[in-house]
């Protein structure tokens, strides 16, 4: 029930905190707590509440909030009791580790950004989690590496995948990548590894593809294709 309630709540904040990170951005980590809360500009209710295309913006912005909470309650009772260990204390990381997900679909979708301020805690998490608890997804294959040697080796190989292809594709397509997917493929890759790593990279392509297909674009925010094949990949090593 913590985890329900703490991930609806959250959820609920995320337009709100993406909002504010897109505008705050670029800014320091400790710069953005000190302005998250207080806007630069502020306007009585007794004002904006005769404002009828603000009052519209509110109601779809409520909206959307609720449905973020709903949708972040449930995500978080499963991060907590499917994907966690029997320790409380490692179901905590998983959650932390989906909100900043989400966060960052927000992000890009509403900014075409995925600031640093969220990525890279992202990727020290990864591996101070593998080097104190083991890995989150079995090495499988690579048995002989240690915890943190496994995720240190999904970090790079994220970092390096995206950079080595774009030198194929950046004369015709020269923001084929981003900096900051880039950043978030190496982060999860040290949650995930090489071999989680290298079909999240498989999946966020496909998925990728498949949108632009649908919504007839040829670019857009490429972080919550990423994000949509991590979990999914989650989903199915889990479930299998």
């Amino acid at each position: 029930m913590t985890y329900i309630l703490s991930g609806f709540l959250f959820g609920c904040l995320i337009p709100y905190l993406a909002r504010r990170i897109g505008k705050l951005m670029p800014a320091s980590f400790g710069y953005i707590l000190l302005k998250m809360w207080w806007p630069a500009h502020y306007m009585p209710w007794a004002k904006l509440k005769t404002n009828p295309k603000y009052m519209g913006l509110l109601q779809r912005y409520i909206m959307r909030a609720v449905g973020w909470g709903i949708f972040t309650a449930a995500a978080s009772y499963l991060f907590a009791n499917v994907f966690a260990p029997s320790s409380s204390g490692y179901a905590v990381w998983h959650v932390a580790f989906l909100w900043i997900l989400l966060l960052l679909i927000e992000t890009d979708k509403r900014f075409m950004l995925l600031p640093d301020v969220l990525t890279l805690p992202l990727l020290i998490m990864g591996f101070t989690y593998a080097s104190f608890s083991g890995p989150w997804i079995m090495q499988d294959i690579w048995p002989i590496l240690s915890p943190a040697e496994y995720s240190a080796l999904g970090a790079a190989f994220g970092f390096l995948m995206p950079v080595l292809a774009s030198l194929f594709v950046v004369w015709k397509y020269p923001e084929a990548f981003g900096a900051g997917d880039v950043k978030l493929l190496a982060a999860l890759g040290s949650w995930m590894g090489i071999s989680g790593i290298s079909y999240v990279i498989l999946g966020a392509c496909v998925i990728f593809a498949f949108t632009c297909l649908i919504n007839r674009m040829r670019v857009g925010p490429f972080g919550p294709a990423i994000v949509y094949a991590a979990l999914i990949y989650l989903l199915l090593s889990f479930s299998l």
